[in-house]
């Protein structure tokens, strides 16, 4: 949903969506494994709390220091911008021994509950929908409609662009702060450039700028592989067609 923001929405091309997610994840992760011990049990939701908004609000500074300076640019110059972004974030992880370096970050407390990713899910779907709905969000709608049209209306088209990169990478960094507490390990290469693109798909398959298009793909795209688990070797082939087949039935997404 906060990709779509981005990608749907404004119009954009982003391919670092799993960078503002290891910023997110690696900072709420680190956080709770030094303050845990430190704290009685019953404070740790708020920790947790705390943990993933922290992570979250990290991922949109990330968000913005990659926004400011390259949203000026359109279509595949800003994709491969992106791309640099997330391999950056994914390299320097991956070598910085504070964060468990390329063995990765373990014995992550596991809080991340049925009732925290769906109501974190909830939030993000209603913080924007609202926004998107409002007048203020028009603009991201002006922008992905006719970039030039929107200028000459008086609209300032970088701006709403580097906003929709904040506040898509904002929740991307909380959705990484529940998967590492869900997970309770966390590798760089669990959010490499494949990552990004499993996330882009699921944009792409439920249709640019239709939330609920977007979460019926996203379940379905979680589900597919484990219902093709059977089949083995040929089991990611299958997987392939069946989206293949799936564009070509539906080519403005589900």
């Amino acid at each position: 949903v906060s990709l779509n923001l981005i990608n749907g929405h404004t119009g954009q091309f982003s391919l670092g969506h799993a960078g503002f997610m290891a910023v997110g994840g690696y900072t709420a992760a680190k956080f709770t494994l030094v303050l845990q011990s430190t704290l009685p049990p019953w404070a740790q939701p708020l920790l947790f709390l705390f943990a993933l908004l922290l992570g979250g609000l990290l991922a949109a500074v990330a968000g913005l220091a990659v926004g400011v300076p390259t949203l000026r640019l359109r279509g595949d110059y800003l994709a491969i911008v992106t791309l640099g972004f997330g391999e950056i974030i994914r390299v320097f992880f991956q070598t910085t021994e504070m964060f468990g370096a390329a063995t990765g970050l373990t014995g992550i407390p596991n809080w991340t509950t049925f009732a925290w990713a769906w109501s974190f899910a909830a939030l993000t779907v209603f913080v924007v929908g609202c926004l998107v709905s409002s007048t203020y969000g028009r603009g991201f709608l002006a922008v992905h409609d006719d970039e030039v049209a929107a200028g000459a209306m008086g609209i300032n088209p970088v701006r709403y662009k580097v906003t929709a990169f904040v506040i898509g990478a904002f929740f991307a960094g909380i959705a990484g702060g529940l998967y590492a507490h869900h997970k309770q390990f966390l590798s760089p290469g669990g959010f490499d450039f494949m990552k990004s693109i499993d996330i882009v798909v699921m944009v792409i398959l439920g249709g640019m700028g239709r939330t609920a298009g977007v979460i019926v793909a996203a379940v379905l795209l979680t589900l597919l592989p484990e219902v093709l688990r059977g089949f083995a070797d040929y089991r990611m082939i299958i997987y392939s067609l069946l989206i293949i087949v799936l564009m070509i039935a539906r080519p403005q997404g589900l």
